[in-house]
């Protein structure tokens, strides 16, 4: 065997085991439509938005017209949707992060539990990009424990609801037209969700500063103080926090996808420096240990993929319904099992991040010194990760949930 790279061109691409093989030919030519879009519009300029720590608010019209908003619901796979996620952060972790907020957060919002008018009112106008939303939930002092610990109150008044309280870590937060809030009702103690516009009085937003990671993101803090929301925005199909959790859920699972973008990303970027870098009169790529490093990243990118195709059929198609000793047992519909939804996802996240942690290390690794400079991509791509390993569950929190899933007994307090 020669010692001499084959070109890039030529050798085989990160979807080692041909999960895109699956895919409907008109989903692998969209697939290809989105690749194309990201390679022209996004790749050439990520690093120096990054940099900014600058959203480019003029890519949405261009955005939009991929048509890509909420793929399942335009009959897309599951198995799509997701690769669609991992092909966008794949090429940039803000991007995509951006895409979900909106689309897999405020627009599922609308669909799940929007009213007929208010779908009527934003729907084709959110699905369109011609305006912008966010998802309210997390708060200064909660994060984790919000489900419980929720502090932003929503008090009814007449034909309005007072808010008050604050909100932190608001993606699209700064510039986005609505919010998807979430607010609880002192009175009953229930979690109320709100169509809320950014723009009403007492609404006061502020930019996080000083991140290391998802700087293209624009993070907010997020204060209401006696803000009145018509009862017209109050969100018609919210019960309760369990609501929440159904968005949640998805999002968590997209956030996987993430992890599987993230660690393409990273094989890209390390073996085409490994093929091109010359070191003791060799190619990098000539070396045991960092033949090694590839084949670990390419392992952990195909495991953390072939994971997230499938618990992403199981959240479209519906979950296996166990008794507790593990078979079929009775339906949804007859309060069976519902039991292991969010542990599943919650694996999922938690062993994709795991296994992208992991793997961002090694790509960084090999790039040497090159690694912690953004002009080579590699650096914001290892700084990026380790917002994925803590957003939609920290990896601590999932794995306590699939904990108390498999034993019965709850770490969580």
């Amino acid at each position: 065997m020669t010692n001499r790279p084959a070109p890039l061109a030529t050798l085989p691409d990160a979807d080692f085991y041909g999960f895109e093989d699956l895919l409907s030919d008109t989903e692998k030519n969209k697939l290809t439509e989105l690749r194309n879009f990201l390679a022209a519009e996004v790749l050439p300029h990520a690093v120096h938005w990054w940099n900014e720590a600058r959203f480019p608010s003029e890519l949405l019209p261009k955005l939009a017209a991929l048509e890509l908003s909420t793929p399942v619901q335009q009959g897309y796979s599951p198995l799509f949707a997701g690769l669609v996620i991992a092909e966008m952060t794949r090429a940039d972790t803000s991007l995509a992060t951006f895409f979900m907020v909106h689309h897999d957060l405020f627009v599922e919002a609308l669909h799940a539990f929007g009213s007929d008018e208010q779908k009527e009112r934003l729907l084709d106008d959110a699905r369109a990009l011609r305006i912008t939303g966010a998802f309210a939930l997390t708060e200064p002092e909660h994060g984790s424990d919000v489900a419980g610990g929720m502090a932003t109150t929503a008090v009814r008044d007449g034909d309005e609801w007072v808010l008050n309280g604050a909100k932190r870590w608001i993606g699209n937060g700064t510039f986005c037209d609505y919010m998807v809030l979430w607010a609880r009702e002192p009175e009953t103690g229930r979690t109320r969700g709100f169509l809320l516009d950014a723009t009403l009085p007492g609404v006061t937003r502020t930019r996080i500063e000083n991140k290391t990671a998802l700087r293209t993101v624009q993070n907010a803090d997020i204060v209401l103080t006696d803000v009145r929301v018509s009862a017209a925005d109050l969100l018609a199909g919210v019960e309760s926090f369990d609501d929440t959790k159904e968005l949640l859920r998805g999002s968590r699972i997209m956030v996987g996808w993430q992890a599987v973008g993230t660690q393409l990303a990273t094989f890209d970027v390390a073996r085409a420096y490994a093929v091109d870098r010359l070191q003791f009169g060799r190619p990098l790529a000539a070396f045991q240990l960092i033949q090694q490093q590839l084949v670990q990243i390419l392992g952990n990118a195909v495991a953390s993929t072939g994971m997230l195709a499938r618990v992403t059929e199981l959240e479209h198609g519906g979950y296996p319904v166990l008794s507790a000793d593990g078979s079929p047992g009775a339906s949804p519909a007859d309060g069976g099992a519902a039991r292991g939804e969010m542990a599943r996802a919650a694996l999922a996240k938690s062993y994709a991040s795991a296994r992208m942690r992991e793997s961002v290390a090694l790509g960084r690794s090999i790039l040497g010194g090159n690694g912690i400079v953004t002009d080579y991509r590699m650096a914001k791509i290892f700084a990026d990760a380790e917002a994925i390993y803590t957003y939609e569950g920290t990896y601590e929190i999932n794995t306590l949930i699939v904990g108390r899933d498999i034993t019965g007994v709850s770490a969580l307090r």
